[in-house]
């Protein structure tokens, strides 16, 4: 098609190389590849296309340099690399390209010297965030490049191999013996993620008066929370043991059913950001679980109890935890499994304020010739995806839709169901694209910093991220969301990028 000039197949599941042939396009004016699952190196034939105003390759998975030939796209205004493994240095030649108003190369491997001419000259630090090897002296919050001399470096170089060579071989020897330790820890470790299972699950099944024991005959004391499903007491067992016992309530023929469900699920999964089941009690007066205790309690209790508050960091660390146990359930088994009630309240945090994923009552393991089921057993209503509630058709798009509109939730501190927002005859989602649309710190919980903590412009940025994060989950067709890999993926930048020290 030499004669097309515009092409976008943006925010779609594409795989693969980018066609070297695209430099065939010779009139050409804008091309939108973002959003994909591209991977390899940037054809170098893009150089060719003499009319592209607009390339947009960001939000994929290429690596490689940036080509040198981009210096040749004389009409060229806007180029966004962000969001991928590009490594190398930022071409100078670059700096030539006079039409050129706005470059993006954010979260990438770049390092080197930002060149300072052309659209670099007035370019702001968001267009090089992520890249932890980038130096330039004319943009601020980004370091300054070593200046080095020539002569002085050639006589370390000496220095140091006098001194170097004889270390070598002890170095060796010393880097054999941590080889092989940390070989032997790594077997120990190996499955501390995927596969971290407490020692409290070798216990065999208990009995009804076991849980009796253990709950002090199921006194209110001990009694921590109340669902529709039935309640949840903190006890202790035999052995010790401090567990949470949820109890079934078996006048609900529907919750009994859900028993058999999650039995099956809890049997097939296996992650450090699940809640343990440590056994299961199923007898003619119970229908029990036993799960390891989570002294921190429920994520929904930390975000509307008064004396208890989160800081940004924690909210990042709970929804990262959240979105790799919602990411193995989906794409962790051949067989994958939808959770179908993603909500604060099924958040657990232990002691360490590590999130885990629980209540598989009303899950659905997918067959593996199918991508979605249908289910007349609704999830939370604010939570559930348009067309599971229309049609109940279960994907795993809909627990991605569900994980967005709680992203946002620990965000603004707003419920879906919030009163404000329904009589506006709105969802948490357009709430928030119209909040948006004015300042940020609108929109976001009040409590999210402290009075004397200053507000960062990385923290700022961070929010951003996470709003459109939960955007591009919750958007209304759900082939148009992202999957659980990317939200990972993206949280993992956002984390590292803005609030590890």
């Amino acid at each position: 098609m030499s004669g097309l000039l515009y092409l976008s197949v943006s925010q779609n599941s594409i795989e693969g190389k980018i066609p070297s042939d695209i430099g065939e396009l010779k009139a050409i004016v804008e091309i939108h590849l973002s959003g994909n699952h591209f991977s390899g190196m940037i054809p170098s034939r893009f150089g060719e296309l003499q009319n592209l105003q607009s390339l947009d390759l960001s939000n994929n998975s290429l690596f490689g340099q940036i080509p040198l030939s981009l210096a040749n796209l004389i009409s060229l205004e806007f180029l966004n690399l962000s969001l991928n493994a590009l490594s190398g240095s930022i071409p100078m030649s670059l700096e030539k390209l006079s039409y050129l108003k706005s470059i993006n190369v954010s979260f990438n491997d770049l390092e080197g010297v930002i060149p300072s001419g052309g659209v670099f000259g007035h370019s702001t630090v968001q267009s090089f965030l992520g890249n932890k090897g980038l130096c330039g002296m004319h943009i601020l919050e980004i370091p300054a490049c070593a200046i080095t001399n020539p002569g002085k470096q050639s006589k370390l170089k000496e220095v140091l191999l006098k001194i170097v060579t004889p270390v070598v071989i002890s170095s060796l020897l010393i880097f054999l013996l941590v080889s092989i330790w940390l070989m032997k820890r790594q077997k120990k470790e190996k499955s501390k993620d995927v596969e971290k299972v407490p020692e409290i699950r070798t216990h065999q099944l208990v009995s009804y008066h076991d849980i009796q024991q253990a709950t002090n005959n199921f006194d209110e004391l001990n009694l921590i929370g109340v669902g529709s499903s039935g309640s949840v007491y903190k006890g202790t067992l035999s052995s010790g043991t401090a567990v949470a016992i949820k109890v079934l309530d078996l006048e609900n023929e529907q919750v009994c059913k859900r028993f058999d469900t999650e039995c099956e699920v809890m049997r097939n999964v296996r992650h450090r950001n699940l809640v343990p089941v440590i056994t299961t009690c199923s007898s003619d007066y119970i229908r029990a679980f036993v799960l390891q205790f989570m002294p921190n309690g429920s994520l929904e209790n930390w975000l509307y109890k008064e004396d208890r508050h989160l800081n940004l960091h924690q909210r990042v660390s709970v929804m990262l935890d959240t979105a790799m146990a919602v990411e193995y359930l989906h794409h962790g088994h051949v067989t994958p499994i939808v959770h179908c009630d993603l909500k604060p309240a099924n958040i657990l945090l232990d002691e360490d304020m590590v999130a885990h994923v629980g209540d598989f009552g009303i899950s659905k393991i997918l067959a593996i010739s199918k991508s979605m089921a249908y289910t007349e057993t609704l999830g939370t209503l604010g939570y559930i995806a348009p067309e599971y509630g229309s049609d109940g058709i279960v994907s795993a798009s809909g627990d991605v839709y569900s994980y967005g509109i709680m992203l946002m939730e620990v965000l603004t501190k707003r419920r879906p169901t919030d009163e404000e927002i329904c009589n506006e005859n709105l969802d948490l989602r357009k709430w928030i694209t119209q909040s948006f649309s004015g300042s940020m710190m609108d929109v976001v919980d009040a409590n999210l910093f402290s009075e004397e903590e200053q507000i960062t412009s990385e923290s700022k940025i961070c929010i951003a991220s996470m709003i459109e994060l939960g955007l591009d989950c919750t958007k209304e067709m759900p082939e148009s969301r992202i999957t659980m890999k990317d939200v990972v993926t993206r949280l993992n930048k956002i984390n590292n990028t803005f609030l590890e020290t």
